[in-house]
């Protein structure tokens, strides 16, 4: 299991760096729940990482430390790409079930202006 969700967690952030948007219907369950966004599905997925793409041409997220347990892992990473001096962080804790993302929370030091 341990193997599955720790695969689950690179796949994304692999897609997410390579833009490949259309990999997050393989990589999220269908009814996949963002619990930070209050988003459900892959689509809305796709739609955040367009939006971010769009905003930040750029960005890269590096994994920088991966804790699991179980069907869950804890990821701390940098987000490299974004104005500012030092790259932003982001703590989430994912879900895994049936080697798909089926949840996620997260934290994130990256300043969003209004």
């Amino acid at each position: 299991m341990t193997d599955d969700v720790r695969a689950a967690a690179r796949r994304m952030y692999a897609a997410f760096n390579a833009r490949d948007h259309a990999a997050a219907e393989e990589i999220f369950t269908a009814d996949f729940y963002s619990h930070p966004m209050g988003t459900t599905g892959p689509e809305s997925v796709t739609r955040s990482w367009r939006r971010f793409h769009e905003a930040f041409p750029d960005v890269q997220v590096v994994v920088e430390d991966m804790i699991v347990e179980g069907d869950t892992a804890a990821v701390r990473t940098s987000v490299r790409g974004v104005a500012g001096g030092e790259p932003p962080t982001m703590l989430e804790i994912f879900r895994v079930r049936d080697g798909r993302i089926a949840e996620l929370w997260g934290l994130s030091s990256l300043r969003r202006d209004s």
